[in-house]
């Protein structure tokens, strides 16, 4: 038996006050403007349909949904007719009756009837309206038929993308999946061609994989049948149950329904009451599951005494013991600070919430950090010290409200698309948007999509830009004085704006030091001071020497203006992985406890000293460079890393090597053999999202649960594995279930008091805080004040970057992600997605290139003062001159060897966005890539049957 699918009430929702009508003699009441198919789905009454479906706007072409209305003439499609005060509808009678069967005789008469064989047996909507109008015959020839070899017009099916199959023989044309497509996603990749029997849909090349289209899987989800279909569907069949869960990838956190056959995932539907994607999803999160029951995967525990040994495989009860003995050593020989962890933003709250309790109580020591720290550690310095709280401000629903939109130092396309498609989707509707960013990112231009200012900076001139900005609103008196009198603390404003005054400030005083035309930056910033403008930011921010000072800057300009404290605005950080906002809030920075309280505060450190049983240090403990530092230096001797790969992710790759070869114990625990393993003594196997419970925090604070599908391939979930290893240490923990956990944290965290499990099966998901005074949570934050008491402002002053380009590296590098591959690959490269992107290149202008006989495809040479790479080239005038671009996705690559060690004064973020380079053609691999070629043909070796 299928799962049950959620139910479909044809149309959207709409807004207005309510009108009464009948239909079929009962009385209904339902929206003014409301189509009549939805407003009997409501009243439980179904009208046929295949065309129409509640996630696109209605469109009226299948003819199937007619109804009889009295007073007027004709049998209107229900699924356009708006509903009107006292009108009578008949959505049964035999003249409706014949109408829908000579309907349904016109659509099967040019359709395959291989339903006993078809893939969507039991899931086709044609199938279920053939029998809801009764149709029994046929009477037409299927003389122009094109669902035959044989016929003129068939058309094989396009097997070209890895994930699902368009098979054109079964299409009824009802443009679903065209509507979907420019709806739902924004991509206008498909469209009908044709006309009569030869209509088609088409992508605009020869077959979807060479096409626009980006296999979000709208356009699959949308099809009535079984034209458009999931590969593993076709190979397995229907699933038979499903799980709620939430997906694991970036950190707009989308809802998914995983359809399951037994305990093998069959496919991931997105959730259509998933408060953060609406029912949209991703290439990812929709298809690139399969790195779950990848080969690669290590399933069993393994240790070695010294990491050039070969690996043993053991069970947890060996590991576990060899694992606490080490440490346990360690900390006798050397001191509590001789150890530290790192927590994993891919990991549940639960699990990273244990992870800095087990450094804390067990290895007595604040030596915890989190690999949110090299991505937007900024922004929680920077969002506490201007409003109080370390999170964004807004739900994603906000954006709906938006009438100006800045997007900085983000490519939310590649990095969050399901918002991108909600960020497009609203500036269809004729939003403004306003880009700032080095790189001609896709949401400057694409179908239907011009933003009206591109301001493209110099890589590391962000304070100078958004400061200008400022100088602009101030000058020009375009700030909310009430806003600011009322909200803000009044000394701080004085401050900020005599320094936005300075005439150092004007935008024609920073065009030559920034690049962005004066013109240019003064029209963005009236813009942006007219109507409600929303700020979305991301790693381009971050990620950088002044990233906190960034976050700041960009706060001012929010405050300024009034634009926080209410929907369609605010200051909204695009968190790059799933559960980077739940790391940071669960305390794995190791200044903090868990809600942001410090260290040194004593009410915090006293309420986990009674739950834990245990005295707490009240000194702040190392980060994860001051750890490899003091590796180097030979005093911190072991490290508990989950989820992360340090040697791929981190910046100065040599450095990060030769300190974890200086360390006596490092323990990896992961899915995968990842490069951090090379200089591992244990190895832990992790579970997948799939395979645990607990919740994420997403981007908008939105706790969403996650649900186990199937058990633990490797025998724990990751929160048993951590308790495993403390009560080796003698920690005696004895958490059951997550759920447990959960209620340690809302007991100890203020943000979180109110947050169970039972309340989130009720509600879905809760946006912290959710506390007493917000029971179900905060959707917009600030709205009557700052948690802080007023917005503070603060002074930004530009700094140059220490990275500076000169005869030798010429050229500024930064990086970012593309839309198919995922943070270091570990994942996706372990899925078809190498389809699109299975290597890193390097994006470098065309007139770059020609002065350095460098052309399209050209192995080249990348060096910086910290190391050098090779990788591909391609030329591209999406960057300016001056400036190359690449990705960091693949481990052959190592870009971080390139990368330099330079960090945000205030958090240590990397500073990943601004190197210094030279680019020249290259003779063949680097010894960074000889060597990783060496290491991975030993790992394939390892895995091998029998080894």
């Amino acid at each position: 038996m299928t799962p049950r699918k959620e139910p479909d009430l044809g149309t959207p929702p709409t807004c207005g006050s309510f009108v009464r009508l009948t239909i079929d003699g009962l009385p209904v009441s339902a929206p003014e403007g409301t189509p009549i198919l939805r407003a009997a789905a409501l009243a439980g009454i179904n009208i046929p349909r295949l065309c129409a479906t509640d996630r696109l706007e209605p469109f009226g072409s299948c003819r199937l949904c007619l109804v009889e209305i009295e007073g007027r003439r004709g049998t209107p499609a229900s699924c356009t007719t708006p509903v009107a005060e006292g009108m009578q509808v008949r959505t049964q009678t035999k003249r409706l009756a014949h109408l829908r069967r000579n309907v349904m005789e016109l659509y099967i008469s040019d359709h395959s009837l291989d339903c006993l064989t078809c893939s969507a047996n039991g899931d086709c909507e044609l199938q279920d309206m053939a029998g809801t109008v009764g149709l029994r015959e046929v009477r037409y020839a299927p003389g122009a038929s094109h669902t035959t070899p044989e016929s003129p017009r068939y058309q094989a099916p396009d097997c070209s993308n890895p994930y699902f199959t368009y098979d054109p023989s079964k299409c009824i044309v009802c443009s679903r999946c065209v509507r979907a497509c420019a709806e739902i996603q924004g991509s206008f990749a498909l469209t009908i061609t044709g006309r009569g029997f030869d209509s088609r849909v088409a992508t605009g090349g020869p077959n979807f994989l060479s096409s626009e289209c980006v296999s979000c899987g709208a356009c699959v989800q949308a099809c009535p049948t079984a034209t458009l279909m999931e590969n593993e569907v076709i190979e397995q069949g229907l699933p038979d149950h499903t799980v709620l869960t939430t997906c694991a990838y970036c950190g707009v956190g989308c809802s998914f329904r995983a359809e399951m056959k037994g305990d093998t995932l069959v496919r991931m539907v997105p959730a259509k009451d998933g408060k953060a994607n609406r029912g949209h999803s991703c290439v990812k999160g929709r298809f690139a599951l399969g790195y779950a029951t990848h080969p690669d995967r290590i399933l069993d525990p393994m240790i070695r005494e010294t990491v050039s040994d070969p690996w043993r495989k053991v069970g947890w009860d060996e590991a576990l013991s060899f694992a606490a003995a080490r440490l346990t050593r360690i900390r006798s020989a050397y001191g509590a600070q001789s150890l530290g962890g790192l927590t994993s933003s891919r990991c549940t709250n639960e699990e990273t919430y244990l992870v800095q309790k087990l450094v804390r109580a067990v290895f007595a020591t604040n030596n915890v950090d989190t690999c949110a720290r090299v991505c937007h550690a900024p922004t929680g310095y920077g969002l506490k010290t201007a409003f109080g709280t370390s999170a964004g401000t807004q739900d994603f629903d906000s954006i709906e409200h938006a009438d100006v939109v800045m997007l900085i130092g983000a490519n939310p396309t590649d990095g969050h698309p399901v918002f991108a498609s909600r960020l497009k989707r609203r500036l269809r509707q004729g939003a403004t948007l306003i880009v700032i960013d080095p790189r001609r990112i896709d949401m400057v231009r694409s179908p239907h999509i011009d933003a009206a200012y591109h301001l493209a900076l110099r890589p590391g001139t962000n304070v100078a830009v958004l400061t200008s900005l400022a100088h602009v609103l101030v000058t020009e008196d375009l700030t909310d004085e009430a806003f600011v009198r009322t909200r803000c603390d009044g000394e701080s404003y004085a401050d900020w704006a005599a320094f936005v005054r300075e005439p150092r400030h004007a935008p024609e005083a920073t065009a030559q030091l920034t690049g962005v035309p004066a013109a240019d930056l003064r029209a963005a910033a009236r813009a942006y001071a007219n109507g409600n403008a929303a700020i979305y930011y991301g790693l381009g921010v971050t990620e950088h020497a002044q990233g906190s000072t960034t976050v700041m800057a960009i706060a001012n300009l929010a405050m300024a203006t009034g634009n926080i404290g209410r929907p369609g605005v605010g200051v909204n950080p695009l968190r790059g992985q799933n559960n980077v906002q739940g790391s940071c809030d669960m305390g794995s920075f190791p200044h903090e406890l868990p809600g942001y309280r410090h260290v040194r505060d004593r009410t915090a450190r006293e309420t986990y000293e009674r739950l834990w049983q245990v005295s707490l240090s009240d000194e702040p403990g190392l980060r994860l460079p001051n750890m490899l530092d003091a590796a180097r230096a030979g005093e911190f001797k072991g490290i508990y890393i989950q989820g992360e790969d340090i040697l791929q992710s981190d910046p100065d790759t040599s450095h990060v090597a030769e300190a974890l070869a200086a360390m006596e114990c490092v323990i990896v625990h992961d899915l995968f053999l990842n490069e951090t393993a090379n200089y591992a003594h244990v190895f832990l196997p992790g579970a997948s999202f799939l395979e645990k419970d607990g919740t994420f925090t997403n981007a908008e604070r939105r706790i969403n649960r996650i649900r186990r599908a199937m058990a633990p391939k490797g025998g724990l979930a990751d929160w048993q594995a951590t308790q495993a290893l403390a009560n080796a240490m003698g920690a005696g923990w004895a958490y059951t279930h997550p759920s447990e956990i959960m209620d340690e944290i809302a007991a100890s965290v203020p943000a979180f008091a109110g947050v169970s499990y039972d309340l989130l099966e009720r509600e879905g998901s809760l946006q912290w805080p959710c506390n007493a005074d917000a029971p179900l949570g905060t959707p917009v934050m600030h709205e009557a004040g700052f948690a802080g008491g007023s917005g503070h402002f603060m002074v930004t002053e530009y700094i140059p970057t220490d990275e500076r380009t000169g005869p030798r590296f010429p050229l500024l590098l930064t990086t970012g992600r593309v839309l198919t591959q995922y943070n270091v690959g570990a994942q996706t490269r372990r899925t078809a997605n190498t389809a699109w992107h299975d290597e890193d290149v390097l994006e470098i202008h065309p007139h770059d290139a020609e002065q350095r006989g460098i052309s399209e495809g050209m192995l080249v040479n990348l060096a910086s003062r910290s190391g050098e790479t090779t990788l591909r080239a391609t030329l591209s005038d999406r960057i300016a001159p001056g400036v190359v671009y690449t990705t960091f996705h693949h481990p052959q690559t190592q870009t971080n060897v390139v990368t330099t060690d330079n960090s945000d004064w205030a958090t240590n973020c990397p500073e990943y966005k601004v190197t210094a380079v030279q680019v020249r053609p290259a003779n063949g691999p680097s010894d960074w890539q000889r060597r990783y070629d060496r290491e991975s043909a030993g790992l394939r070796k390892m895995l091998e049957p029998g080894q």
